[in-house]
C-alpha cells in the first residue's frame, strides 16, 4: 500500500471512528419471512419483517447511524431501501436491486449501515425488489439532536399513519404475469391505514385502527404514503391540521383540512384535539389522474378512528370528513402542493444552488413496445412501457454500483441525454408516432463532483395518457424551484422560479401535462437511483441513474473500513 493510500485509509478510519463517537449507534435485526394475514374476508401468505405489517419503527436522532442485519427467511431475493436517507458516501447500503446490490437470497443475511446526516422528521424504509414493498415497509422517526428542539412547540404525543395498498392475490405473481404479457399492472383491492382497510370494507370493522386522544392536547401526526401506485388525499373529520414537515425537512406551517401525499412522500402534521368528545374518521382515498388509461381505480376509502378520552356516549357512527376532495379534484391537489415552502430560518436555512453548471430537460411519457402480430395484452396488442426522454430503462445483469467500481464492461452506458432527441408540443392531444416507441437500454447520467444541477421534468400526453408522476431521487434531497402546466417555456418560466424558500424534498410530483424544475448539488459520490414512485411505471422503464464523479478512492476505502468495523461492532456492542 502506497503512502497516499495509507493516508486515505487512516483518514477514513479516523472519520469513521469520529462519527461513531459523536453520534449514537443503533442495531436492529430484520427477519423476513412469510406470514398469513387476513383482509377483506380472505387470507394469504406474504413476506413481512419481524412478523408485523407494517414493519418495525426505526427511531433515531439526527446524525445517528443504524446497523440493520436483514435475515431473509423468505422464498425469494429481496433488498431494503432507506427512503430519503442520503447515505453520504455510502451507496453500498442504499438498497435498490440491480442498482447498488444484488438481492439478499433466501437463507442468507446482509447488514446495512444506514448513515443519517441532516434529515430530521419522518422518513421510511421499504423493500426495493419487485412489488414486495407492498408488505415490507415501516417508518423511520428522526428526532432533533439531543439538546435541540423542533421549530414548533413540543407536542403532547404523536401518532404514525402508514398508508398502504392491499391486494387479495399474490401480487408479485400477478405482476410477473402482466410483465410477461405486456398487460397493465393490477389495481389494489383497497387502501390501508396502518395495515387495516377500515370500517367501509368487508370483514374489516373489528380491526380498524383506533387512535385515542385527550381533549386540549396537541399531537404530532407522521403520515407516510407507502401505497404502490396512488397519490392519496388524507384528512381527519372536523379537525384542521398544520403541515410542519415534508420528506425529513421543515416547512412553513400550512393550515388545512386535508393533505395530498404522493407515493414515497412523508409529512409531519400538528393536530390539536379541540372538538367535542366523540369519534372521528381518519380517511385516505385516491387522488386519481390517469382515468383515461386504466380501466378504473381503487375507489375505496381507507379509515381509522380518532377517539377522545372521557365520559361520553360513543356515537353509532364516527363523523366523516366533509371537506375531503373528490377522487379527481386536480384543483384542490395543486393548490395544496403550491403552498409548500421551506422554513428558511436561521436554524434551518436553504442552500439553493445558484451557479448552475448542468441543465437537463427530461420528458416523462407512457409508451408501448411493438409485439409481433399484436400478440401482447397491452395497448393495441402491444407491450406497455414508460420512458424518460424516450429512454426506457432495462435492468442490468449485475448491479450498476459493482460494475462501476470494478470497471465491468457492457453492464451500462453513460449516454443518458441532457435533452430529448426531439422537441415537439409535449402536451398536445395528437403527437407524432415516433414519440410512442422508446429506446431500451441501461443508460446513466454522469455528473462531476460538486456540480450544481438543474433538471426540468416535462410531463407529456404521449398516447393521450397524461398523468402525475412522483419522481424520487436516492442519495439526495433537492429544491423544487418551479412548476406549471403545459409546456415549459425556457424564456418566461425561469423568471418565476422561487430561489428564496423552495421546498426541499426527495420526491416531487410532476403535474399531469405539466412540468416541474428542481435544483441540487452533486456532492454525494456514488451511484444513485432516479425513478417514478408509481411501481408500475418503474417496472415499465421510467427510471435512470446518476453517478457523481470522480471515482473516489476514499469512498472505496470507507466501504472496506466500514465493513471491517461492522462485524466487530455487531459482536461487541448492543443497544441498551
Amino acid at each position: 500500500m502506497g503512502l497516499f493510500s495509507k493516508l486515505l485509509w487512516l483518514a477514513c478510519l479516523s472519520s469513521f471512528l469520529f462519527r461513531m463517537a459523536e453520534s449514537y449507534v443503533h442495531y436492529y435485526d430484520f427477519v423476513l419471512r412469510e406470514q398469513n394475514f387476513t383482509r377483506l374476508c380472505s387470507t394469504k401468505s406474504m413476506l413481512v419483517v419481524n412478523d408485523s405489517f407494517p414493519g418495525p419503527v426505526i427511531r433515531v436522532h439526527k446524525g445517528d447511524t443504524v446497523f440493520v442485519n436483514v435475515h431473509n427467511e423468505g422464498y425469494y431475493g429481496v433488498t431494503i431501501h432507506w427512503h430519503g436517507v442520503k447515505q453520504p458516501r455510502n451507496p453500498w447500503s442504499d438498497g435498490p436491486e440491480y442498482i447498488t446490490q444484488c438481492p439478499i437470497e433466501p437463507g442468507t443475511n446482509f447488514t446495512y449501515e444506514v448513515i443519517f446526516s441532516d434529515e430530521e422528521g419522518t422518513l421510511w424504509w421499504h423493500a426495493h425488489s419487485n412489488w414486495t414493498r407492498s408488505s415490507v415497509h415501516g417508518a423511520i422517526v428522526i428526532y432533533p439532536i439531543e439538546g435541540t428542539t423542533t421549530p414548533y412547540p413540543k407536542p403532547d404525543g404523536e401518532e404514525i399513519f402508514i398508508l398502504g395498498s392491499w391486494y387479495i392475490g399474490n401480487i408479485n405473481a400477478l405482476v410477473l404475469e402482466d410483465l410477461k404479457t405486456g398487460a397493465s399492472a393490477p389495481e389494489s383491492d383497497s387502501y390501508l391505514i396502518n395495515g387495516q382497510p377500515g370500517d367501509f370494507l368487508p370483514c374489516s370493522q373489528d380491526s380498524t385502527h383506533r387512535w385515542v386522544v385527550d381533549f386540549g392536547k396537541t399531537y404530532l401526526v407522521r403520515v407516510i404514503n407507502a401505497a404502490m401506485n396512488a397519490d392519496l388525499f388524507f384528512g381527519i373529520a372536523n379537525h384542521n391540521i398544520t403541515v410542519v414537515g415534508v420528506d425529513g425537512n421543515y416547512v412553513k406551517p400550512i393550515n388545512n383540512d386535508f393533505i395530498v401525499i404522493s407515493p414515497g412522500q412523508t409529512m409531519n402534521l400538528l393536530l390539536t384535539a379541540n372538538q367535542p368528545l366523540g369519534h372521528y374518521y381518519v380517511v385516505a382515498r385516491q387522488y386519481d389522474t390517469d382515468q383515461s388509461f386504466f380501466n378504473g381505480f381503487d375507489d375505496t376509502n381507507a379509515t381509522a378512528i380518532l377517539m377522545y378520552n372521557g365520559n361520553y356516549t360513543a356515537p353509532d357512527v364516527p363523523l366523516f370528513p366533509s371537506n375531503l376532495p373528490a377522487y379527481t379534484d386536480n384543483n384542490a391537489a395543486y393548490k395544496f402542493i403550491a403552498r409548500l415552502r421551506s422554513l428558511a430560518s436561521k436554524d434551518h436555512p436553504v442552500n439553493v444552488p445558484l451557479n448552475i453548471t448542468t441543465k437537463m430537460f427530461i420528458t416523462i411519457s407512457m409508451n408501448y413496445l411493438p409485439c409481433p402480430n399484436a400478440s401482447c395484452a397491452g395497448i393495441d396488442g402491444n407491450m406497455i412501457a414508460t420512458s424518460l426522454s424516450n429512454m426506457s430503462f432495462v435492468n442490468p445483469s449485475t448491479d450498476v454500483l459493482l460494475a462501476y467500481y470494478r470497471n465491468l464492461p457492457g453492464i451500462y452506458s453513460t449516454d443518458f441525454p441532457n435533452w430529448p432527441e426531439s422537441f415537439f408540443n409535449f402536451t398536445a392531444d395528437d403527437l407524432p408516432i415516433n414519440t410512442t416507441i422508446p429506446t431500451q437500454g441501461t443508460r446513466v447520467k454522469v455528473l462531476n463532483y460538486n456540480e450544481e444541477v438543474e433538471i426540468t421534468f416535462q410531463g407529456t400526453s404521449v398516447l393521450r395518457i397524461p398523468q402525475n408522476h412522483p419522481m424520487h431521487m436516492h442519495g439526495y434531497s433537492f429544491y423544487v424551484v418551479g412548476s406549471g402546466f403545459g409546456n415549459f417555456n425556457n424564456e418566461t418560466d425561469p423568471k418565476n422560479f422561487n430561489l428564496v424558500d423552495p421546498p426541499e424534498v426527495n420526491t416531487v410530483e410532476v403535474p399531469k401535462a405539466g412540468w416541474v424544475t428542481i435544483r441540487f448539488k452533486a456532492n454525494n459520490p456514488g451511484v444513485w437511483f432516479w425513478h417514478c414512485h408509481f411501481e408500475r411505471h418503474l417496472d415499465w422503464g421510467m427510471n435512470t441513474k446518476i453517478m457523481s464523479e470522480p471515482k473516489f478512492e476514499l469512498v472505496k476505502i470507507q466501504a472496506l473500513v466500514s465493513s471491517a468495523f461492522r462485524s466487530y461492532l455487531l459482536k461487541e456492542q448492543q443497544e441498551p
